[in-house]
């Protein structure tokens, strides 16, 4: 290949084997085997060709976009080897693995909020566009009604599908972000292969399969899920191609990519696991045998703070644990079992403190012969740093029982949940210990998120 651009598409398919599809065959195909991991390297590519082909983008100039994520991602691979620059306006619900990845091929990110509607000058479309007009040279790529978005689709991935298929597709089914997936590729089968079914996997809150199944427009909710499922219909999204819709919830999403990396070996990201877990549902429900395909949007490695991280999962009230009201509903495990992380009494501060920021924790446990027998959080370590008169290297080399609390808090895992209000009032952590076993650390946060999650 002559450039990185020239690898986008051509993804291969491959067959689920280890999952119950009932009675059909069910393929994947890779998109996250694009440059930048994601599906979406395929019309980023060309919408910034066609704007350069109709001249409205120049030699020097601007690309504007509002994304979740993967459209920027694309927008950035195909722009940075353009000689664009490239500013991304992202709801603040994306994932820091995608805002980093965008950082580090260049673009300039622009956070927004994400409880916000169309229509409000903080809604990521609205600001993107307000960016883009006042800025010299500058072009809004607007995925969400370039006609090269659905184009691109029609003309790659539709093809590629059915060539893979060797003609015999009985049903694809897809999400929608921006809509180019399923009206590029639905009008593409519609031509060449009318028997193939559209079937629409849309996260629970979104509007689209609501509109779908009663025809009317319901209020949106909140979603976990990136990259799919909208507060609008976007022009782009031709909805009368889809045969069947399924609202999939964010703990089924989540727990189907994971289940899909344990039984098939497949890294993929959270709207995956919501095309996963509609295609599962409707493979099941099928009564003969059908040839079904869906798509791995992108790559798991986008998502390990989110779907394959288990405290984000306990914070989000998803492992499925019941809840009696005690102190132990509280509590987020933050690592795998048997590994929090801790510092014993003769490690130093420099210790300490790289493990609070490998660990992004601003206290820590002491433990010695298994026993707490301390606690050290960000500010006891600042006030010995600014305080030591020997200053320089001495002050993190310090051993942490100098600087740790020994008057510690306790508080039985089974105690209700009121009881760790006095200990917040006196500015404590709560320990946490389940018979003598340290259980964990709750905190002022931990609370707050308990109260969220119960609403």
């Amino acid at each position: 290949m002559s450039s990185v651009l020239d690898l986008i598409g051509e993804t291969p398919l491959v067959e689920v084997t280890r999952l119950d599809t009932g009675p059909c065959r069910l393929f994947l195909k890779l998109e996250s085997a694009n440059p930048s991991g994601s599906i979406k390297d395929r019309p980023a590519r060309a919408m910034i060709e066609a704007a350069e082909a109709e001249g409205r983008l120049k030699e020097g100039g601007t690309i504007v976009e509002a994304t979740a994520g993967n459209t920027g991602l694309g927008l950035a691979l195909v722009g940075a080897r353009k000689g664009y620059r490239i500013v991304l306006v992202v709801p603040d619900k994306m994932a820091r693995e995608k805002i980093l990845h965008a950082k580090a091929m260049g673009a300039e990110i622009v956070m927004t909020r994400s409880d916000v509607g169309k229509g409000h000058p903080d809604y990521y479309q609205d600001l993107a566009q307000a960016i883009a007009q006042r800025t010299p040279g500058a072009i809004y790529i607007n995925q969400f009604e370039n006609p090269a978005n659905p184009l691109a689709h029609e003309r790659t991935t539709g093809p590629e599908i059915l060539r893979q298929m060797e003609g015999d597709v009985d049903a694809i089914v897809v999400g929608v972000g921006s809509g180019g997936t399923l009206t590029g590729v639905g009008r593409f089968m519609r031509a060449a292969s009318p028997k193939t079914e559209m079937v629409l996997a849309d996260p629970v809150g979104s509007v689209l399969a609501p509109y779908i199944e009663t025809g009317r427009l319901i209020e949106a909710g909140s979603w976990a899920v990136e990259g799919i499922g909208e507060d609008f219909i976007p022009p782009n999204a031709d909805l009368s191609l889809v045969r069947r819709a399924y609202s999939v919830s964010d703990p089924e999403s989540f727990a189907a990519a994971r289940e899909l990396l344990r039984r098939e070996g497949i890294f993929a990201g959270s709207s995956s696991g919501t095309l996963l877990a509609a295609a599962l549902r409707y493979c099941r429900e099928q009564t003969e045998p059908k040839r079904v395909v869906t798509l791995v949007c992108d790559s798991g490695a986008k998502y390990l703070s989110k779907v394959f991280n288990d405290a984000f999962l306990a914070q989000e009230g998803w492992t499925g644990r019941e809840r009696a009201g005690t102190v132990r509903d509280v509590v987020i495990n933050r690592y795998p079992e048997g590994a929090t992380v801790t510092v014993a009494p003769t490690d130093t501060l420099r210790t300490a403190f790289a493990r609070m920021r490998a660990a992004d924790v601003s206290q820590l446990p002491v433990v010695e012969n298994e026993r707490i027998v301390g606690l050290i959080d960000e500010s006891d370590m600042l006030d010995a740093l600014l305080t030591d008169p020997q200053g320089g290297a001495r002050m993190f080399s310090r051993p942490v029982r100098e600087v740790m609390v020994s008057r510690l808090e306790t508080i039985s895992a089974n105690a209700p949940i009121a009881d760790l209000v006095p200990l917040f009032r006196k500015d404590y952590v709560a320990i946490v210990m389940d018979g003598e076993r340290f259980l964990g650390l709750a905190t002022r946060m931990d609370l707050i998120n308990y109260f969220r999650i119960m609403q």
